[in-house]
């Protein structure tokens, strides 16, 4: 196979086409008719009383932590092993991020772990539901319940995920979501915040548009950004959404095959799913571990001679990046963190992946 697969591939068709034409046409760009009924599909399907869509998901977890109350420092609880915004949005509220390992299993922060690293600075936990998979959200809450923490869940890369036949979304105090260009479904960028919570709504409307009081132009009530989403992206969005069960369903399929077929290679380690969630794969993330033939760059390299794209996600824990390791981290503070970056490997997935391009895949695989 001479073409190059890529890892990750945005699903564009004729009706995002057709979108952005009929909304450059109509002249309405900014947010509007089309961001309110994004945020209206993202209610129904979290099942949330709200839903406050931003322009991308980092904002949408600075907005989320300013929603709860976050003060300069304070401290909240999170994971290493994971992308930066989750970590750089606790930063821009001038709070300090307390790392707590990985579950080796699902990715996600270890929440038997987190109630040794609560202090009287601990003023909330912001959980990631990494690679699609939701985190352990019931230890998370019985947790924070008990030291009246409001939980935050990063769920950028899990829409249409399920734990305990409830909606990524809708697992924690409030929930923030991304529609970055790889996601499950995006709009290039643009992000959704989605809360039960009535206050934690208000404060989050008031921190996206400069503060403004809702419906009352000039009007403001504090700080606050230019976080809003276009109506340009809203379109594309919307119609990403009307593919959402097609989109997951063709990832659960890839995602069975590889499982069915790459099952028993020494070394090799297949995703793990917890009982009573569903994954959703956004990214179908593989370990490779010692007692596999090579290292993993040299199956890296051979998978990228055979015209395969790959990702490491992500190649170091955020403990060591340098300007967080400021706040006193060091190498083998958290060692699963640490072995995961060195191990995890992610392969094709998404739906613009054809049968033949997923069995050549898996026949590289098998034949290394």
């Amino acid at each position: 196979m001479k073409k190059i697969i890529p890892l990750s591939r945005p699903f564009i068709g004729s009706a995002e086409r057709k979108a952005v034409i009929q909304i450059l046409q109509s002249g309405k760009l900014a947010q509007g008719e089309k961001v309110a009924e994004l945020e209206n599909k993202f209610k129904h399907l979290c099942d949330t009383s709200y839903a406050i869509a931003t322009n991308n998901g980092t904002s949408a977890l600075h907005t989320a932590l300013h929603a709860v109350g976050i003060k300069p420092g304070d401290e909240v609880i999170t994971t290493p092993f994971t992308f930066i915004a989750t970590v750089n949005s606790i930063l821009m509220m001038g709070a300090r991020p307390v790392f707590v390992d990985i579950d080796e299993n699902t990715y996600a922060i270890d929440p038997h772990k987190i109630e040794a690293a609560i202090t009287h600075k601990t003023k909330a936990i912001l959980a990631v539901d990494l690679y699609g998979q939701p985190a352990d959200y019931d230890a998370i809450n019985t947790i924070a319940k008990k030291y009246h923490l409001p939980v935050i869940e990063d769920a950028a890369q899990s829409i249409g995920a399920t734990y305990k036949k409830k909606q990524a979304g809708n697992l924690a105090d409030i929930s923030c979501f991304s529609l970055y260009a790889t996601k499950n479904i995006m709009c290039g960028e643009g992000g959704m915040i989605t809360t039960n919570n009535k206050k934690y709504y208000k404060n989050a409307h008031l921190f996206r548009q400069h503060g403004e009081v809702e419906d009352t132009r000039f009007v403001y009530d504090g700080l606050g950004y230019n976080y809003r989403m276009m109506d340009l992206q809203a379109g594309i969005a919307l119609a990403q959404f009307e593919r959402l069960d097609r989109i997951t369903n063709k990832r659960l399929k890839i995602a069975k095959k590889y499982h069915q077929e790459l099952a028993g290679i020494s070394g090799l380690v297949l995703p793990y799913v917890q009982k009573n969630a569903t994954h959703v794969y956004h990214q179908f993330t593989i370990r490779i571990t010692s007692e596999f033939k090579t290292t993993r760059e040299q199956f890296i390299a051979y998978l990228g001679k055979k015209g395969i794209g790959v990702g490491v996600y992500y190649p170091a824990p955020l403990h060591l990046v340098p300007h967080i390791a400021r706040y006193g981290y060091k190498k083998d503070d958290f060692p699963i963190s640490e072995l995961a970056s060195l191990q995890v490997l992610s392969i094709p997935v998404h739906p613009l992946v054809s049968e033949e391009e997923i069995d050549y895949i898996i026949d590289c695989i098998k034949s290394y």
